[in-house]
């Protein structure tokens, strides 16, 4: 695509409609484990974040420990609900036919669950073999941190600038512009919640969108201008 080089797609909740799933099993187990949360607080406080993250970070509010074994029960939960739930999200397919160039997935979910979820739903040939998960590069180099954005850039050898990328999750907005890129932030997945829009604004995202199929549209225009990083 002319004025970008590189596409990188978050996976979750832009390409595959899974944060709404994991919403699910991970606020009844923190319910269950004596910290009551809706799904939809899971949603707007932790999308994009990883499980062992989310646990961290309740653990520094409360003074309730969460069981290390939570980590492993969800991931098990997780996968076989996804296994059988996890669906496109829609206009992916046809966003995709229409934007030319390079392109890859830059992901918290770990590679098995990302060759999992993306051969259900049919798009692993679409990005195979440039799929990558920030969890292959270390426990501690997962969004929000720009280790995943980066690595991506790398592979293609690319400048970061000349990068768009596509995200859901505000930690996800803040690893692409801590990594120089340029991002659009996408609210069109089943765990948006009322101010989705304004909170990947507020992050760096530079547009939002609610449809996969103005994707193409709406990166052919931002091409068009340097935006401001």
């Amino acid at each position: 695509m002319a004025g970008f080089d590189l596409l990188l797609f978050d996976c979750d909740g832009v390409l595959v409609d899974s944060e709404i799933i994991a919403a699910k099993v991970e606020s009844k187990l923190l319910t269950d484990a004596g910290y009551p949360i809706s799904v939809e607080e899971m949603g707007e406080r932790f999308a994009g974040m990883t499980w062992k993250n989310i646990l961290l970070s309740i653990e520094q509010q409360i003074d309730i420990p969460l069981s290390a074994s939570l980590i492993d029960k969800s991931e098990k939960l997780l996968d076989e609900r996804l296994a059988r739930e996890v669906k496109i999200i829609e206009g992916v397919i046809y966003a995709l036919s229409r934007l030319s160039g390079p392109r890859c997935i830059c992901s918290n979910s770990s590679s098995a669950r990302l060759d999992m979820m993306l051969t259900k739903v049919g798009l692993k040939d679409a990005f195979a073999p440039h799929i990558y998960s920030a969890k292959d590069l270390g426990a501690d180099r997962v969004k929000p941190k720009p280790d995943i954005y980066l690595h991506g850039a790398a592979q293609f050898n690319v400048k970061p600038q000349a990068c768009l990328v596509i995200e859901d999750s505000v930690h996800g907005v803040m690893a692409a512009r801590a990594a120089g890129m340029r991002v659009i932030g996408f609210t069109g997945a089943s765990h948006t919640y009322p101010s989705h829009a304004d909170r990947l604004t507020d992050a760096g995202a530079e547009t939002v969108i609610s449809r996969m199929m103005d994707l193409p549209a709406v990166a052919a225009a931002m091409a068009e201008w340097e935006g401001v990083l």
